[in-house]
């Protein structure tokens, strides 16, 4: 009819004045948006695989680090530290000169570098003051520099002059003195040891005896299976010195 109002939509028609709401998406939200449970799920997959990537990224990192301070090591024990350069680390490491470039100025900031990466000690806390006691420890110590530093590399520090090498010292060896008087000195105060032991002359001369058995071991082949025991021949030839009179 010509009188009816312009407002009101015939029967079954559309409504246009207003915009739909809630059709295709019952959450309510805008059209197109993701719902917070998948939204969420799709933050948490990136976010791993992200932190995968930034794992691995990481591995590969300490992976070459190793292979570069393991060279610039090797260098030291057969040449000495003349002949660490940049060029030569990167022949003997397989690492790319670019590469460690990118890690070190130089072979002067390389060696400065090293102690960082060699230092590390097992704890002996959890040692009971006893004859078993010093020998596991002696064992530790031994494995600790065997598979960190090497002894060669340790007598290499210590005829060496340089200022970085001496840093080792104070990074690795007092720290494994430290830890070795912490041992005596326990012993000391529970009566199992005897008092007025000289531990740094003690492990002065637990140090010195890795390094001769070392090198004894290399040039003589034969000697090779007593050179596995010096743990145990260690603490034998120690035992009977540094524990109390009762404890024999």
């Amino acid at each position: 009819m010509m009188g009816a109002s312009m407002g009101t939509p015939m029967p079954g028609a559309p409504c246009t004045g207003a915009p739909e709401t809630g059709r295709g998406n019952s959450s309510g939200s805008l059209p197109g948006s993701l719902p917070g449970t998948v939204k969420g799920a799709v933050q948490d997959a990136v976010e791993g695989v992200v932190s995968k990537a930034r794992g691995r990224r990481e591995q590969l990192r300490e992976q070459t680090d190793r292979k570069i301070m393991r060279a610039t090591l090797e260098i030291l024990i057969s040449d000495g530290i003349g002949a660490v350069t940049i060029e030569e680390v990167a022949r003997r490491s397989g690492v790319a000169k670019t590469t460690i470039y990118r890690r070190y100025r130089n072979a002067d900031d390389l060696l400065q570098r090293i102690q960082v990466e060699v230092a590390g000690l097992p704890d002996f806390d959890d040692l009971q003051p006893s004859r078993d006691g010093l020998r596991v420890m002696l064992q530790r110590i031994q494995g600790c520099f065997d598979s960190e530093l090497g002894l060669k590399a340790v007598g290499v520090v210590l005829t060496s002059d340089n200022d970085s090498l001496k840093a080792i010292t104070t990074q690795v060896l007092e720290p494994a003195e430290q830890r070795f008087m912490g041992f005596m000195q326990r012993g000391i105060r529970a009566g199992v040891l005897r008092d007025g032991l000289d531990c740094k002359f003690l492990f002065s001369t637990v140090l010195g005896s890795m390094l001769a058995c070392k090198a004894l071991a290399e040039h003589k082949p034969d000697m090779g299976q007593e050179a596995g025991s010096w743990a145990d021949r260690m603490a034998a030839l120690l035992w009977p010195n540094v524990c109390a009179g009762t404890n024999r």
